[in-house]
């Protein structure tokens, strides 16, 4: 007998190896799955029972990494033995057209992969390092053949003379039919990349404390799902509040499973047996959410012991009920070869674009008049004054400016979670300047967090966020007609016509071309968003393309081109944001402002005058 080492999925921990025996006569079909964090390799015979499984990070470089799989099976297994080769996956289709086998989609693979290992299931969930599936099956018998629309894309090098056809016509039937799938966007919510990235921040390790840490929970905060730079505010809100790791994880997994029910499922019946596949399935946090949100009940989540390699098993149970075919003429040595021939070749690191172009017009001064504070503190008399207050995800903004519109004085500070205690400090931080010089005629509130403000400060006017940057702008300039505004967590296209809003758009629940998708950018690159990363995208004479889609996916762009030899400077300059994408139709450069410093303390009593009987309250 033949020995091949391979690797066990287990439900909570990470794989471990063991030993696997193979038989000592037929043939072998080898499935190759490529994805976007990990290869996978399956190993069946000609009974479909599955001889060997291999899963592997592949770090940014998924040539060397299959080439590295393929190298070490290959050591073990005599190169006769193998009749079929196909592939699938994200990554997967280059490797088929190098080495001249088939490629087979990915929804049908793990469609296929389902039916063979647990044929009473109805519906699937898969998710993987960037992409997340809701695969409805039909109740029909085991034995329907793949559909048309399951036909594998046929390499144009692919020769199928010394495949052994006998050994397809034993095949046992396969039920790779789908009644209607679901897939997710450009966005890595609902993803295993989602909880990747959070598991770092939290500094836990994803392969098996992650879960362990969630399933201890019994009081799970509510964590954004939707966006993963979103899902790090509310972190940093509930550590802040010292909200327990566990409980923050738990909530995490919770969010993860609300946002694939609602984006994926949209309404249609989720039908047990439900199953879940894919790396993310080992986590055993991932697997209470879903048995909780879908209301499966403990241990009603069908989880194969397979669940990692769903896709290369499915990509030998596809080309096997295509016929004879999707196998190489060429020996194992020549298939190695070719990968060795791309992976040494000088290839240009990423897509290139043209250089950041300076600004054609200086940096704005925002000026403070404080000679009007100086006349007034000459004359004894005290100018007639307006507070405003904007309060959002990442700032905290306070200004006082007289009826001329002219700004007295500011203060830009972080909120840091903490909206009431940013407001208070802002306040000390004007108050010094304007004490005894102004009297406060009235109050407003605007910014994400416009109405608690309004409650505490007591605002005569509550205002969305739209209005305020285009009378704010208007003043800056009368002549403005399009503003571009980026802030922490969202970014706003405004049209004016004589200072009227007539035409606006925001961000949709997407990070990307806000301030937070570029802070996220440079402390992944270990720079200061303030005052390195500006100097180092202009010094880009050739800026890598790095998307516009989402961050977490960015991550994983970066980091595989760091690890090809990419230069600082051309990511840095890659990472800005280019064109409007589905989940976010905005994309402009984002200027960042440097917080102000603490100051003094609360403005006296008597400073405020009283408010008018009816408080107007602006809602949106």
């Amino acid at each position: 007998m033949t020995r091949a080492n391979a690797i066990r999925f287990g439900k909570t921990k990470s794989p471990a190896l063991q030993q696997l025996e193979l038989p000592d006569r037929g043939s072998l079909h080898l499935g190759i799955d490529i994805g976007s964090v990990s290869c996978k390799l399956a190993l069946l015979d000609d009974g479909l029972s599955i001889r060997y499984l291999r899963y592997q990070r592949t770090h940014g470089r998924p040539m060397e990494t299959a080439r590295a799989m393929l190298a070490t099976l290959l050591e073990q297994i005599p190169s006769v033995r193998i009749a079929t080769m196909a592939g699938t996956g994200t990554a997967g289709r280059a490797l088929c057209g190098l080495l001249g086998i088939d490629f087979v989609n990915e929804l049908i693979c793990q469609a296929a992969a389902i039916g063979h290992l647990r044929p009473e299931v109805r519906t699937l969930i898969e998710m993987g390092g960037q992409d997340s599936k809701v695969i409805f099956l039909p109740d029909r018998p085991i034995g329907h053949s793949v559909p048309d629309i399951c036909h594998s894309e046929r390499s144009e090098e692919s020769q199928f003379q010394n495949v052994a056809v006998e050994s397809f016509k034993s095949v046992p039937p396969i039920n790779a039919d789908m009644s209607d799938f679901s897939m997710n966007t450009v966005c890595a919510a609902g993803t295993g990349s989602f909880l990747d990235q959070q598991a770092t921040r939290l500094g836990v390790d994803i392969e098996g404390e992650f879960g362990e840490l969630a399933i201890k929970s019994e009081n799970p905060p509510r964590v954004a799902g939707r966006c993963s730079v979103f899902a790090k505010s509310d972190m940093i809100h509930l550590q802040q509040q010292a909200t327990p790791v566990h409980d923050i994880v738990a909530g995490l997994c919770l969010g993860l499973a609300r946002n694939l029910k609602s984006s994926l499922c949209q309404g249609k019946e989720v039908i047990p047996p439900v199953a879940f596949c894919g790396g993310v399935a080992g986590n055993v946090g991932v697997v209470r959410a879903f048995e909780d949100i879908f209301g499966l009940g403990a241990g009603g989540l069908i989880v194969p012991e397979e669940h990692a390699v769903t896709g290369a098993i499915g990509a030998v149970l596809v080309q096997l009920r295509q016929g004879a075919g999707g196998s190489s003429t060429q020996e194992p040595r020549v298939l190695l070869a070719r990968l060795d021939d791309y992976i040494r070749q000088n290839r240009t690191v990423g897509h290139r674009l043209e250089p950041l172009r300076q600004p054609s017009q200086p940096t704005p001064v925002s000026k403070v008049h404080s000679e009007i504070l100086d006349q007034a503190r000459k004359s004894n008399r005290k100018i007639p004054a307006y507070l405003g207050v904007d309060v959002g995800s990442i700032s905290t903004n306070v200004v006082v400016m007289d009826e001329n519109q002219r700004v007295l004085s500011k203060a830009y500070l972080m909120t840091a979670g903490r909206p009431l205690e940013a407001i208070r400090q802002g306040i000390d931080i004007v108050a010094p300047d304007v004490r005894d010089l102004v009297e406060i005629r009235g109050v407003a509130s605007t910014g994400s967090g416009r109405y608690l403000t309004g409650d505490f400060v007591g605002a005569d006017l509550v205002i969305n966020e739209i209005p305020a940057q285009a009378t704010g702008a208007a003043i800056v300039d009368p002549t403005v007609d399009t503003i571009f505004e980026i802030g922490g967590q969202d970014s706003k296209y405004i049209s004016l016509d004589d200072g009227v809003v007539i035409d606006f758009e925001m961000n949709h629940a997407c990070a990307a071309g806000t301030g937070s998708f570029l802070e996220e950018q440079a402390e992944r690159l270990g720079m200061n968003i303030k005052d390195e990363f500006a100097a180092e995208a202009f010094s880009s004479g050739a800026p890598i393309r790095l998307g516009e889609r989402c961050t977490v996916f960015m991550e994983s762009d970066l980091l595989s081109y760091q690890q090809q030899g990419a230069e600082r400077p051309d990511l840095v300059a890659g990472s800005r944001p280019l064109r409007p994408s589905p989940a976010n139709p905005l994309s402009f450069p984002t200027i960042t402002k440097s917080p102000a410093p603490s100051g003094p303390p609360n403005l006296p009593d008597g400073t405020w005058s009283k408010k008018p009987p009816n408080r107007a309250r602006a809602r949106p």
